[in-house]
């Protein structure tokens, strides 16, 4: 079912304080992902950059709307939002993934708009990574607003040379909240959680169903790690978003088998509870693990070798210095630099 349009005015998670001095940005969040709090959807991400942006100052509203992929949802959804985008009331909009900021257009603000992974990538189907007619189509309109926005922000290096504009094009990953993702004991983890607790536990976060996570592929891994030490895939899926941290301190290892990835938060958010991660080389995952000891990137991804990897993690047995790693993906830090944005292009733009 197609989610009515809203506009919803962010409060700042209890956790922060909004600092007093400067004079408030006003933006408009246009977003076709909005999850509810603590809801299992995936895309937390937004959310939690739209509460932390309300924390370091800026008067924020986020329409919010559920395209399902079908062109009459964002004529509708246009049709709501376009009269509401005046100067008198917003200072930019900030579209989330390119088909976002169709919504913007013509423009009657200033721009700036994130891509995120399958709004540049395309949508694919199947694991052989074959991008689908409705994943061009998806492409082909992120380029058409990236061509039209002012400024951009891709969420990883290898991101941003599929974006041709001649706007500023600004890497910026999704941040995390460091207070909720953080290491628990792991036999408190697995109590709360009535998991075994002498079982070796390899995590996979993510729809078993979407042929972009492989799923199958760290079942097989698993199953041949078995052939030489005993384990068990734990999925984590359709639970609170609130309980990941939980299931990461629960388990032994993350296993990350996705053909597609912009920024994967789920590595991001293991290295902050110092979770072991195997993963295939997939967007900036190589960036993240660099230099994290006990940690493996795989060279290919034959179940073999993943298998491999995951033997390596497990019989090490030890937790990894991840939360050093992440202290750079602190969402306070990664808020000030979209701030920095805004504020670059409202002076472009004579409006600062």
């Amino acid at each position: 079912m197609t989610q009515t349009p809203t506009v919803e005015t962010v409060r700042a998670a209890a956790s922060h304080r909004s600092p007093a001095g400067a004079k408030a940005l006003r933006v408009l969040m246009i977003t076709s992902e909005w999850p509810d709090a603590g809801s299992a959807r995936p895309t937390h991400f937004i959310r939690r950059q739209a509460e932390f942006l309300t924390a370091a100052g800026v008067s924020l509203d986020v329409f919010a709307f559920r395209g399902g992929k079908n062109p009459l949802n964002y004529l509708a959804a246009w049709g709501r939002i376009w009269p509401r985008l005046d100067t008198d009331k917003y200072d930019l909009v900030h579209a989330q993934f390119g088909q976002s900021g169709l919504l913007a257009l013509p423009r009657r603000l200033p721009l700036v708009v994130t891509f995120r992974c399958c709004d540049l990538l395309g949508i694919i189907d199947g694991e052989d990574g074959h991008v689908t007619a409705r994943g061009r189509v998806l492409q082909s309109a992120s380029r058409f607003v990236a061509r039209r926005a002012d400024a951009v922000i891709v969420v990883s290096e290898h991101m941003r040379p599929l974006v041709n504009t001649r706007a500023p094009v600004h890497v910026i990953p999704s941040g995390l909240d460091l207070n909720l993702f953080r290491p628990t004991p792991q036999d408190e983890a697995r109590r709360r959680l009535g998991l075994d607790p002498a079982a070796r536990l390899v995590l996979f976060v993510g729809d078993p169903a979407d042929p972009r996570k492989r799923h199958d592929l760290a079942r097989q891994a698993v199953e041949l790690l078995n052939e030489r030490l005993p384990a068990q895939l734990l999925v984590a899926w359709g639970v609170s978003h609130y309980q990941i941290p939980l299931y990461m301190s629960a388990a032994n290892a993350l296993v990350m088998t996705s053909i597609q990835e912009g920024s994967p938060n789920v590595v991001k958010e293991a290295l902050a509870c110092n979770l072991p991660v195997v993963s295939v080389t997939v967007g900036d995952v190589p960036e993240r693990l660099k230099n994290v000891d006990g940690t493996v990137v795989c060279r290919d991804d034959r179940p073999q070798t993943i298998a491999a990897g995951l033997e390596q993690v497990l019989r090490r047995g030890d937790r990894v210095d991840g939360r050093t790693a992440a202290q750079a993906l602190d969402e306070h830090v990664l808020t000030r630099n979209v701030i920095d944005i805004y504020r670059s292009v409202l002076e472009q733009r004579g409006r600062g």
